[in-house]
């Protein structure tokens, strides 16, 4: 009989076909490109090399298999800096914009060293390739698997996390750097970390200097396999691929998932008038789309369009796609500017596109989260109606209905119950359950949530734009006064609009997201669209954790409820039906004075009873009655708590007027309301009762 024999050093690894990969006999460099007249393979000995120390012609006879050129290097080990160069012509009226003098960068590079290097024969002389060790020790990692519905994501950007003085490490603004901040995380509660781009992207400009608009967040993407060589501790070539690999392993180990936001819309070589480093000296009409041959598509807003629906793209994509999932370990994906997937080699928008149904589709990725941003800079705007039941979505009119909502914008009362019962308007239509919403009040495009509630208008001057870049419409206010104020009441009412911003995105139907740094009240000094600040602007300051230790209390003790509680995570949607023996619907909606709400009329306050199965055998089921009563309105209201049950008894368990540490109470111990009296709910204010169990 055969015994089946452990194998604990054993792991997946994913082997994408083109790029640099070292043999027994030394490297195989594999490239694509169909219209090419010449292929050649650049070798240098330092970072800091402006010139090749060899150059190796491909044989068109015996080093092109149909239009890929593949060619094996004898001797050749881990660490080799090479370029790609490409001949072949150059008639830009038919796509075709080939320099022979161009050095490419490798569209599968694993690692890229050193910046731009100007020179004086005009050449662009890009970051150079490194042939990649993928050797590393993961001690049976795997991938951590947490339902979709169970998650509470936490984007961050890796260097600003940490790159502050006040982080006091010696690995700022690095993926070590994450790692030594690891306990701050678990302390929070938050079950993943949705990364902003860590694919390599340009840190200084063509001429070698330091950009001073840069692209901090990294929305310009140069080398789609490889992780940044900007936040690696470590500047020996190819550190980055260790050091990344060591934060996800580290991140599994407490029991915290690894998104990365990724950028399959656009390159950072621009339209007609940009560089070539890549794509564009490879095979031009392939890798982006084209309008009459010679002018790009802007579908991104960024100067080209990545053409995703081309077979030769799609594969690219996926390649890229499993590389991450099985060589990094990462747990999923948000998809930026995901619509352009959606767009066909012409740009038109089509009925299930090949490439959102193979993401999702895709075996290699079943263990992975899909997350689309339904939208792009072309019009298009396909929240709610993304791909199939395995791609969540930013729900972007979540934003904006919670936040018009605790503005006191009038009529915003019935969106707001449509966004706290999961959004079934959006996707219950589709057969895609609650979770298929990823609900989110901020993101790092935007007002952090302390500006949300500080400022009426975006100040974005420091971008040198001339304060016309980033959105105008915000559904923001500042409660009195412009931007930072000693003023207490205008003080008083930001802190609770907050909170209630915090508080009702944690407990509706759906999965949560909260930018970094909100939870301590982090300020980007009114910048709606900082994505150039490579500065204090930008960076958590790790002063705020102390200084606002209420609200990061505050925060902790509802994503520790959100975690425990599964009536506010539901698969499924509530339908105002009753659930179990109880005969109590899962969810009703009153007046403030226990009536029935009715919904054509224009108030901002009310109930909602959020009704918790008792089915002992499901423990899907398993949770608390809860009560929420919401006043948005500029006026005390008088409230009562709905009677289903004769007996019932209640905690406070939020109340966003109350000053801490009254305003939450994390063990549901809080004080025991009067039912037979009126509960007073304060202006702008939101209090949360939790019925005991039996």
């Amino acid at each position: 009989m055969l015994m089946r024999q452990p194998c604990p050093s054993l792991q997946f690894a994913y082997q994408p076909p083109f790029g640099a990969n070292v043999n027994n006999t030394g490297a195989q460099f594999s490239v694509f490109s169909r219209s090419a007249t010449a292929m050649r393979l650049l070798l240098y000995n330092e970072v800091t090399d402006t010139e090749p120390s060899e150059i190796i012609a491909f044989d068109r006879d015996t080093d092109r298999w149909g239009d890929v050129w593949s060619l094996n290097v004898p001797s050749l080990a881990h660490g080799q800096l090479y370029h790609f160069q490409a001949s072949g012509p150059w008639d830009p009226d038919n796509g075709h914009r080939f320099d022979p003098a161009a050095r490419l960068i490798d569209p599968y590079a694993q690692a890229l060293a050193g910046e731009f290097q100007p020179g004086v024969d005009g050449v662009v002389r890009p970051p150079k390739c490194v042939v990649i060790d993928d050797e590393f020790d993961w001690e049976g990692d795997r991938h951590i698997r947490h339902d979709i519905s169970e998650t509470v994501i936490y984007e961050m950007h890796v260097k600003g996390f940490t790159n502050s003085k006040t982080a006091r490490i010696e690995t700022g603004g690095s993926y070590l750097g994450v790692i030594e901040k690891i306990p701050y995380l678990k302390s929070l509660g938050i079950t993943a970390v949705e990364l902003m781009p860590v694919n390599e992207f340009p840190i200084k400009d063509m001429h070698g200097n330091q950009m001073e608009n840069g692209n901090y967040w990294g929305y310009d993407p140069m080398a789609f396999f490889s992780p940044h060589r900007g936040y690696a501790h470590d500047q020996t070539p190819g550190s980055q691929v260790r050091e990344f690999k060591q934060m996800v392993k580290a991140l599994h180990a407490a029991d915290i998932e690894v998104i990365l936001d990724v950028v399959f819309n656009h390159t950072c070589e621009g339209n007609e008038k940009g560089p070539t480093l890549s794509f564009r000296g490879l095979e031009n009409q392939v890798y982006y789309m084209l309008s009459q041959g010679q002018h790009y598509c802007n579908y991104s807003g960024c100067g080209n369009t990545l053409n995703g629906n081309h077979p030769v793209v799609r594969e690219m994509i996926f390649h890229c796609l499993r590389h991450w999932v099985h060589n990094y370990h990462v747990d999923g994906f948000r998809f930026d500017l995901a619509s352009i997937l959606s767009r066909d080699r012409n740009g038109d928008l089509i009925p299930n596109p090949p490439m959102v149904e193979l993401i999702s589709e895709d075996p290699l990725l079943a263990d992975t989260k899909i997350i689309a941003e339904a939208w792009d800079a072309a019009g298009a705007y396909q929240v709610g109606s993304f791909g199939n039941h395995r791609w969540a979505e930013w729900n972007g009119r979540y934003r904006d209905d919670v936040r018009g909502f605790w503005r006191g914008d009038e009529g915003t009362l019935g969106a707001l119950a449509t966004r706290l019962a999961g959004s079934s308007d959006l996707y219950e239509h589709a057969g895609r359950p609650p979770f298929c919403s990823i609900n989110f009040v901020t993101s790092h495009d935007g007002f952090s949530m302390n500006d949300l509630v500080s400022y009426k208008d975006k100040h974005n001057v420091a971008n040198n734009e001339e304060n016309c870049d980033g959105d105008n419409h915000n559904i923001s206010d500042n409660y009195g006064v412009e931007g930072p104020t000693e003023i207490e009441s205008v003080n008083l009412i930001r802190n609770r609009q907050i909170k209630n911003m915090m508080a009702t995105l944690l407990l509706s139907q759906g999965v949560p997201m909260i930018v970094s740094g909100d939870e301590v009240r982090r300020t980007q000094g009114g910048n709606n669209n900082a994505y150039c600040q490579d500065n204090d602007t930008s960076w958590f300051d790790w002063d705020l954790v102390e200084q606002n230790s209420e609200m990061l209390r505050f925060v902790q003790g509802l994503i520790r409820f959100r975690r425990e509680q599964p009536s506010v995570r539901r698969k499924t949607y509530l339908t105002g039906q009753p659930v179990d023996e109880r005969l109590i619907p899962d969810v009703s909606w009153f007046a403030p004075d226990g009536e029935q709400l009715d919904w054509g009329r224009q108030t901002l306050a009310m109930v909602a009873y959020i009704a918790a199965p008792n089915h002992a055998d499901d423990p899907q089921c398993l949770g608390r009655d809860i009560v929420m009563m919401f006043n948005s309105t500029g006026q005390e209201r008088d409230f009562v708590i709905p009677h289903f049950e004769n007996g019932s008894r209640w905690n406070l368990f939020v109340d966003t007027a109350a000053e801490s540490p009254a305003d939450i109470f994390p063990e549901l111990n809080g004080p025991m309301p009067t039912l037979d009296q009126p509960l007073s709910v304060a202006h702008h204010s939101f209090k949360v009762f939790v019925r005991q169990n039996r």
